[in-house]
């Protein structure tokens, strides 16, 4: 585009970004307020079917915290108390939320009440949860028996990420660490393909945390990227014709296997690296200028970044809500009382986001601000010697 383009920093708060977890905790919803649905017309087969792509939310967060973390840890890299800052803010974040709903679940629920069987059988497994290991657990038993809590499985993998990944990227240069991105991306592919191949089972595959890092890696690999010399320029520029040709690749793949049925035990793995691919770029472009980019623009729409912002809350909640529905048979009563199934699964998809946000606003508003409060004492530092943020105009041409 033309010399008017705003510039866009590496660093620093993208509004765009906080959409592209919008998005992510949309996909996310969808699985579990109309993924979970039982279809009965064709209409409701394919709404179920479409809903149930949306499991590739979790992919988006990954590659989306994979950005932003190595972002972060990488702008900070050489300044005092660099570990200190980080796992203090990553803390302050993420565990009072958590160990908060953990505590509700089986601590308090159960000295005031008779619990729910399918509740009463993630209590008594709930070691895996207080200790971030909650996808080990599922991968061993090939199936999501937490139920109320199985969606923590990501969680599980996230902290991992955070709490190996800033040794890593304190121990290695720049260009070091785009190499063992590129390694490690292929490694966890060719760990699932041979998962596959000795028939471990695709839900086991997809929770244990060696098998999905690569996603995580595609994110940490355009952070690093974009911090070479003209690095975010060449992304910006390029991001559009890579998510087309990406996306185009990933729906010949998956066309392939729905029709063929054949090479699924490459194929499937194969296409989890293609989905984090596309998500890559998809988030490069959410960076462009709004005001010239349609994408972007997309992403910058302030209802889709309220979402983003409550995100975590939506996350945490969401999956113990769509379970005490569907225990509730909610869809079929709400299908009864509104005159038909469809409208049940419609229903309980509004109810069920309705309810998620507004549990999960109040959270934010007055339970988890308070600890983000306490994040200005631990401010991520600038190295004394860091230039400034590598500039590149946000309207490139896709």
């Amino acid at each position: 585009m033309g010399g008017n383009a705003r510039p866009v920093r590496v660093g620093g708060h993208q509004p765009g970004l906080d959409g592209v977890r919008g998005l992510a905790i949309l996909l996310v919803l969808a699985v579990h307020f109309v993924g979970n649905a039982t279809p009965i017309t064709w209409g409701e087969r394919i709404a179920v079917k479409l809903g149930n792509y949306g499991v590739l939310g979790v992919d988006l967060f990954f590659v989306l915290s994979g950005f932003l973390i190595t972002g972060l840890l990488l702008d900070s890299k050489g300044a005092p108390r660099y570990f200190r800052n980080f796992y203090a803010r990553r803390t302050l974040r993420i565990f009072p939320l958590y160990y908060f709903v953990l505590a509700i679940l089986f601590l308090v629920i159960p000295a005031v009440t008779t619990v729910p069987p399918a509740l009463e059988e993630a209590r008594r497994h709930q070691a895996w949860l207080w200790t971030y290991t909650a996808n080990f657990f599922l991968a061993a038993k090939a199936s999501w028996a937490l139920t109320y809590v199985s969606h923590f499985w990501s969680l599980a993998i996230e902290e991992h990420f955070y709490l190996l990944w800033p040794l890593v990227v304190f121990s290695f240069r720049r260009e070091t660490l785009e190499r063992i991105c590129l390694w490690v991306i292929g490694a966890a592919l060719a760990l699932r393909i041979a998962l596959s191949l000795a028939g471990v089972s695709e839900l086991s595959i997809s929770v244990l945390t060696p098998c999905r890092v690569d996603t995580l890696c595609v994110g940490a690999l355009l952070a690093c990227l974009a911090r070479r010399e003209g690095g975010l320029a060449l992304l910006l520029g390029r991001g559009g014709r890579a998510a087309l040709a990406i996306g185009g690749i990933t729906l010949a793949v998956s066309a392939w296997c729905a029709l063929t049925q054949t090479g699924l035990s490459i194929l499937h793995p194969l296409r989890t690296t293609l989905f984090a691919l596309f998500f890559g770029a998809l988030t490069v472009m959410s960076l462009r200028d709004p005001g010239q980019d349609l994408v972007a623009r997309a992403f910058n729409a302030r209802w889709l970044r309220t979402f983003g912002k409550y995100s975590y809350g939506l996350y945490v909640y969401h999956g113990i809500l769509s379970q005490h529905m569907l225990r509730m048979n909610a869809e079929d009563r709400l299908g009864a009382l509104l005159g038909g199934h469809s409208r049940g699964i419609v229903a309980q998809a509004v109810i069920g986001v309705g309810l998620s946000f507004l549990i999960a606003l109040i959270s934010y508003e007055l339970f988890e601000k308070r600890f983000l409060a306490l994040k200005r004492l631990f401010e991520a530092e600038k190295p004394a010697s860091a230039a400034a943020p590598a500039v590149a105009p946000a309207g490139s041409a896709a």
